[in-house]
């Protein structure tokens, strides 16, 4: 194991200017991410000077087998927190040969949004708040929960410290650093109120930035998952009974709700969301209903409501944005699964571009 251990921390710069980029793109179930790994001659930091790949799509439910060739563009590179030195990660979108993109391919449609004047002159800001549950590797069952069984109830594990309290803190901190290693804009982490459940923050980050950096966060997650020998699930009800889901609440602000006078803004914004709660809950997640039941700290699904400082509200303001008058709310609607380019995009197409 010593050998192995060393072979994989070995520094290539001491030997060879080239170097590994791990290609990254989501596979067909629009959830299940994928990757491989190519030698460039030298190192870059651009992704528009990285060259474009293929892939089996037959393979990841994504192409017929007699046309199975999907190409990779990459378009955001990070550095690699498992090869280190100048080698990196590259977060890619998929199309067919003739340019088109390929359906899973939810990048391309969010870059069009934000890249309208209307939507780039605002600079939409994005937080997202990806709660996840780690479960074990051979039953479908929380880590640190007795197989078949429960722990106690809920209340002492909400940021709660202990070995009775929080399980697999390890798997938590390793993500944290390697994202920030990695140079995502990871914010901070917290255990959540049901055991084996975990949250980590993304933002604040741009238009498709955002996307771009919890997708990559997702993977390095997975990764860690792989050395632990613990699953990762993103189901947003993962236990069912009186136990809290799991969501991907959305903060988000733009320049105009920012500036002063930004507080009727927001109000507008929310009042646009509400008339389109419908269209948004469509896109928020798979098994979004098991988790929006207006009990533990949500909404119903089939209702929208916002209000200050309301956990239980669809769209929540904080007391500092009522105060200051300006600010930001959070969508708490989106569920754990959910595909961030979809969500922040729709959001940005809502409230920005949509006339009522």
């Amino acid at each position: 194991m010593t050998i192995i251990s060393d072979l994989i921390n070995l520094n290539l710069s001491d030997v060879t200017d080239k170097v590994i980029a791990e290609y990254v793109w989501i596979g067909g179930s629009g959830l299940d991410l994928r990757s491989k790994a190519r030698t460039l001659p030298e190192p870059v930091n651009d992704p528009s000077k990285l060259p474009k790949w293929n892939y089996d799509g037959s393979s990841t439910g994504q192409a017929p087998g007699q046309d199975s060739e999907v190409i990779l563009c990459p378009q955001a590179i990070f550095r690699d927190p498992f090869r280190r030195g100048e080698n990196i990660l590259v977060m890619c979108d998929a199309y067919t040969p003739a340019g088109e993109p390929i359906p899973t391919n939810k990048r391309h449609g969010a870059a069009q949004i934000f890249n309208n004047p209307e939507v780039a002159a605002e600079e939409p800001w994005y937080g997202i708040e990806q709660e996840y549950t780690l479960m074990q590797k051979e039953v479908n069952w929380p880590v640190g929960w007795p197989v078949g069984g429960y722990p106690g109830p809920q209340g002492p594990y909400y940021c709660g410290v202990g070995a009775d309290k929080a399980f697999a803190r390890d798997v938590v901190d390793s993500h944290y650093k390697a994202c920030l290693y990695a140079g995502i804009n990871i914010s901070g982490v917290n255990g959540e109120v049901m055991p084996a459940q975990w949250e980590f923050q993304v933002g604040p980050a741009v238009g498709i930035t955002a996307g771009d950096q919890l997708w990559i966060a997702r993977y390095i997650l997975e990764r860690i998952t792989e050395v632990a020998g613990v699953r990762l699930s993103l189901d947003p009800k993962p236990v069912t009974g009186d136990w809290n889901g799991a969501g991907a609440h959305t903060n988000y602000s733009t320049k105009s709700m920012r500036n002063d006078g930004g507080y009727e803004v927001i109000k507008t914004a929310i009042e646009k969301l509400g008339k389109r709660h419908s269209e948004h809950i469509a896109a928020y997640g798979e098994g979004n209903e098991r988790r929006l039941t207006g009990k533990h700290e949500t909404a119903n699904i089939k209702t929208f409501l916002w209000g200050v400082a309301n956990r239980g509200a669809s769209v929540r303001v904080g007391r500092d944005t009522e105060k200051e008058r300006k600010g930001y709310f959070e969508d708490r609607r989106p569920a754990s699964n959910m595909d961030p380019y979809v969500v922040t995009s729709m959001i940005a197409e809502t409230t920005i571009l949509w006339k009522p």
